[in-house]
């Protein structure tokens, strides 16, 4: 682990942990990149007596250890939650230094670590809509001078982010406006409206009775498509109260037919009810 100068702890002033290092000189900007990298990399470590099937998921592939949930990670061991995405939030301050050597400093850190503390894209279904970063996996870095801190004091608007240009508030240059509340947001905005547009596009494929010109309802047009039912479906141009209506008529015509077929044949009737009786018949 990257021992810190500092381990600050504030959790009224809205940060419950923040690792310090204070750079007077005597390191350049290739050794501050290669301390991100280490606290980075610790972030990204499991405890000793870690589940082994958590420890098998990591041993899986490249980058596993990001399906792991911080609270399993060895981090926690040692601090609290930060109550904000990412890993600890670290701190450089620079002391006796120049304008120019904390630009460089800044500008190396933010090129040549990207990696450790950079945001990402969310992997979402919605790419266009999801404008949010991801900063679960980073290091949330801030910079400022020993001479900002004694003038203006740690509450000041003294602190930049590595990413962005302005100087903020130490909550505001931790906080993530851009984050995981908003990605909850925009997708949440994005499936109802994908849902919406799916709901019309149903809608305007819906089929129309071709008899009586009204819209099949969802369980007429289930049934006219799905192939264990389509069989008994009958027309499958009307709608599911002609299609009632033609099934009532078939039912009668096959009940008269029925009732028909069963009946007894009625007697004919005999035009000469006398004929063949003459020879047997006495005359008078």
């Amino acid at each position: 682990m990257q021992g810190a100068d500092l381990v600050v702890r504030a959790p009224e002033a809205g940060v419950p942990v923040m690792l310090l290092e204070i750079d007077r000189r005597s390191e350049d900007a290739h050794d501050l990149v290669q301390k991100l990298r280490r606290y980075g990399e610790w972030g990204r470590l499991l405890p000793k007596d870690a589940a082994k099937r958590t420890v098998d998921l990591v041993r899986s592939r490249p980058g596993a250890i990001e399906d792991v949930d911080h609270e399993l990670r060895l981090w926690r061991r040692v601090y609290p939650p930060t109550g904000r995405e990412g890993l600890v939030p670290l701190a450089f301050v620079f002391a006796d230094t120049t304008t120019a050597k904390v630009d460089n400093t800044v500008a190396a850190l933010e090129e040549a670590g990207r990696r450790y503390w950079a945001p990402r894209r969310y992997d979402s279904l919605y790419p266009k809509a999801v404008t949010a970063r991801d900063y679960r996996q980073g290091v949330p870095v801030v910079l400022t001078t020993l001479e900002q801190l004694q003038e203006h004091g740690a509450g000041a608007a003294v602190w930049r982010r590595l990413g962005r240009t302005e100087e903020q508030t130490l909550t505001d240059a931790l906080d993530n406006p851009d984050g995981h509340a908003l990605y909850r947001a925009q997708e949440a905005r994005a499936d109802a409206e994908d849902r919406e547009r799916r709901a019309a596009q149903r809608e305007a494929e819906r089929p129309v009775c071709t008899r009586c010109g009204r819209k099949f309802t969802d369980e007429r047009w289930e049934e006219i498509t799905v192939h264990r039912t389509a069989v008994w479906a009958g027309d499958k141009s009307v709608c599911g109260p002609c299609r009632a209506d033609d099934a009532a008529r078939e039912k009668a015509a096959a009940e008269a037919a029925r009732l028909q077929a069963a009946a007894p044949p009625e007697p004919e009737d005999d035009p000469e009810p006398d004929r063949g009786r003459g020879w047997f018949c006495r005359r008078t």
